[in-house]
């Protein structure tokens, strides 16, 4: 089962408003942060016009959230240079994905925005 409504909402209140914070209005053409739900996973992207081509935009992975529903937790994911997603071990599950967020938020080791 995929997420509830209640759920796609919580995700959006968490997820939605950390990307709006990383999106600053006076850089909307040139920094977007977003997010992506599919099954049980939730991915935050940074997008940026591509070099090349200005009309089109680049998309790259940041992180990803993938709930566990059998054990009620989050689990959070980092891209690694190999293109892969690798569990982020200093913090790899919390019950509350606000946890989570805010690890990703803080990056504390450069693995999520460098």
């Amino acid at each position: 089962m995929a997420f509830s409504d209640l759920e796609l909402q919580t995700i959006k209140n968490i997820v939605g408003t950390f990307c709006q914070r990383r999106s600053p209005p006076q850089f909307k053409n040139e920094l977007r942060v977003v997010y992506e739900v599919q099954g049980h996973s939730v991915s935050i992207f940074e997008e940026r016009p591509h070099w090349r081509s200005p009309g089109e935009w680049t998309h790259t992975a940041v992180a990803k959230f993938r709930y566990v529903r059998s054990k009620g937790t989050w689990n959070l994911y980092w891209m690694r240079r190999d293109l892969k997603w690798h569990a982020y071990d200093p913090e790899t599950s919390r019950r509350d994905l606000q946890t989570l967020v805010s690890v990703v938020d803080q990056d504390k080791y450069g693995a999520f925005f460098g």
